[in-house]
């Protein structure tokens, strides 16, 4: 038996119930199996660790799930593309795709779906919908609220909205214009004591608002609040406990889903323990122990030490001509070059820390910029041109054809969102 035959017995149950949870017709569930088999067969030589065999089998596996949805998508000629792009999960290097939002419209019959997304996704008035759809504005406002109550009866978080909406209020719904200029000053060093992705600092007595911001539309489109609320403790290692309740662009509050991390802080490191949250009346616990999934997510250095806290410019990234050369592309970390940030209408005085790596070998670059007191002014997310493309079927030059690049180790980067906090407030 070859070494791919027997990591494919090993795991191939879990696959199967992955698959078949997703997929009730049996037939067609059968067909994507073989397909995940001969696309991991053909892909096993480039997998680099053996040992996360599992996780990259699943990878296929959501993602062939994906494409089975999008093909049935496309006899209703609605882009359900653009509603999974939407919905995305936090790691620790911001947010990734998911596709809860997607799962649930699917399960919606075709005229929810529809109005869901011209309403949402398009935000096209509703005389404009009544104009398109050829049907009275009355007919448009009854479909609306009957397709968000269907949604919200399936979807697998709270539907609950005044907690939401009145979060919503403290950022504002659009990203403020910001201009970015070098500065001819040398980079200061820095204490940033943030959890990366999550923008907090895990001490007591910490509170935090921050949103994510469309690059075409400028709009707020997910939004978390974030409070550090007690001491916690994750296999002997104490640490702090913070919870999140996070929103999406339905105002529907995520807060029942309980959502909590513990983090631990010290002088030279900042990480993140474990996190937990309560789903269908269970309360799921991921820790550092729990191998592939934690670290693809959340781990951060050899065994999981966390991210440096103590930053200087080391020189391990650099830019040149417009080009930026990395030593590698794997949790890479450095200060490159100092910045005036002008957003709000203030200026900050900023040091530029660019971040490389990869989420099960799709890349990304994250741009951030902090100040001298090692808080985030601005936050943006760049994606490898063939980020996630199994999934797209296209790259994201011809998906975000007038977004700012980068060029990384000669590799093209597309500018995607944007983060701020209510520190620039």
């Amino acid at each position: 038996m070859t070494e791919f035959e027997k990591l494919l017995c090993e795991n191939n149950i879990a696959v199967e119930r992955f698959v078949k949870f997703k997929i009730s017709n049996y037939a067609d569930a059968e067909d994507i199996l073989q397909d995940i088999y001969v696309a991991a067969y053909q892909g096993f030589d480039a997998l680099k660790t053996k040992q996360s065999f599992k996780a990259w089998i699943l990878s296929i596996a959501r993602h062939k799930c994906n494409d089975y949805f999008r093909q049935k998508a496309k006899q209703f000629e609605i882009p359900i593309d653009a509603l999974c792009e939407n919905e995305i999960i936090q790691s620790r290097f911001g947010y990734m795709e998911a596709n809860i939002t997607g799962d649930v419209l699917q399960t919606l019959c075709d005229k929810d779906k529809q109005i869901l997304y011209l309403a949402y996704f398009k935000d096209l008035p509703q005389a404009q919908i009544a104009k398109m759809l050829n049907i009275p504005i009355g007919t448009v406002k009854s479909r609306l609220h009957t397709a968000k109550q269907n949604f919200k009866t399936k979807y697998p978080y709270s539907t609950k909205t005044l907690k939401g909406e009145s979060t919503m209020k403290k950022l504002p719904e659009f990203l403020p214009e910001y201009k970015i200029e070098p500065s001819n000053k040398p980079p200061f060093s820095v204490k940033w004591d943030e959890l990366w992705g999550l923008f907090i600092v895990p001490k007591l007595g910490e509170k935090l608002i921050w949103g994510i911001y469309e690059t075409d539309t400028k709009k707020c489109s997910e939004w978390s609040e974030m409070e550090v609320i007690g001491k916690a403790m994750v296999h002997e290692i104490e640490g702090v406990e913070i919870k999140e309740c996070r929103y999406n662009h339905f105002g529907i509050g995520k807060d029942d889903i309980e959502h909590y991390y513990i983090a631990q802080l010290t002088e030279t490191h900042c990480r993140i323990l474990a996190e937990n949250y309560l789903k269908d009346g269970i309360r799921k616990y991921l820790t550092f122990l729990d191998g592939d999934k934690f670290i693809a997510e959340w781990g951060y250095g050899e065994n999981n030490c966390g991210k440096e806290t103590n930053l200087t410019a080391m020189e391990k990234i650099s830019e040149h001509d417009e080009n930026i050369i990395a030593e590698n592309t794997d949790q890479l970390c450095d200060i490159v070059g100092r910045y005036t940030i002008t957003i709000n209408g203030n200026e900050y005085d900023t040091v530029r820390v660019l971040s490389l790596d990869s989420y099960y070998g799709e890349y990304v670059c994250c741009e951030q910029y902090l100040d001298s007191n090692g808080r985030t002014i601005l936050w943006r997310r760049f994606n490898r041109d063939d980020w996630a493309i199994s999934r797209y079927k296209r790259k994201w030059t011809e998906m975000l054809p007038e977004n700012e690049r980068l060029t990384v180790n000669g590799e093209t980067y597309v500018h995607w969102y944007d983060c701020i906090t209510d520190y620039i407030l």
